[in-house]
């Protein structure tokens, strides 16, 4: 990216005018450790010095993730809170079938339960929830659906991972961070490349139009296909 402190000025600015334009008074968001709300934290506390309030919310965590979200907090000077979200997540499972076994819908109530909090705060402060999705997971439909896309903006929506990472370098995100596998820490050890089947490279090269394998364009195609209810409002009955 060209100019790239030019194009931080500018985001943060858009940032400015989205929670002006809501006449609320400043931004929270999900603090994970990973290089995504990294990003979005440098940004916040770019736009809103005084006003954004990072939220770290364990529940059944890797505590590597909290370390590095304290680290991220600590790199620019960050407001921060804790909500462990543990038994709250153990407590709703037992009021639930738990006998329906899909690894994915269990592990997807930590997100929602995770939106829940930020709203929560965000309601008593007079916030706007800032989501971390950006461009490569937005495509695929690799988020969780009124989860970590239930917020009020996308400040890194339309960038692509490695643009993340130009920005992470540029805001002074710590090189720990930077180095880390990317992973939505849905369970123990699982990463975003593995899970999806292919690099954000080749994710990458999808979204700009280039060539790539024949087999995972298909794959990629598909994703973005299935994925499309996540990416609007539902429809509405027109009478």
């Amino acid at each position: 990216m060209e100019n790239i402190d030019l194009l931080i000025e500018n985001l943060v600015k858009w940032m400015q005018d989205k929670v002006k334009e809501a006449n609320a008074k400043g931004i929270i968001f999900g603090l994970s450790g990973g290089i995504d709300s990294a990003v979005m934290a440098g940004l916040a506390k770019a736009a809103f010095p005084d006003t954004s309030l990072g939220v770290i919310m364990p529940c059944h965590s890797n505590e590597e993730d909290e370390q590095h979200g304290r680290l991220v907090a600590e790199k620019f000077n960050l407001e921060i809170t804790k909500v462990d979200l543990t038994n709250t997540y153990d407590v709703f499972l037992q009021g639930v079938d738990n006998n329906l076994d899909n690894k994915l819908a269990k592990s997807n109530i930590k997100p929602r339960l995770r939106m829940t909090t930020l709203y929560y705060y965000a309601q008593n402060l007079g916030y706007l929830v800032a989501g971390p999705t950006n461009k490569s997971e937005f495509v695929t439909g690799y988020f969780t659906k009124n989860g970590d896309s239930g917020v009020d903006i996308m400040p890194i929506g339309d960038f692509v991972k490695s643009e993340i990472y130009q920005l992470a370098k540029a805001l002074g995100v710590p090189q720990e961070i930077i180095d880390k596998t990317p992973s939505a820490g849905l369970w123990e050890n699982q990463s975003d490349e593995e899970e999806m089947g292919f690099s954000y490279d080749v994710l990458e090269a999808y979204i700009k139009g280039e060539k790539i394998d024949t087999v995972l364009d298909d794959k990629i195609s598909r994703m973005n296909k299935i994925s499309n209810h996540k990416r609007t409002y539902p429809e509405i009955y027109k009478k």
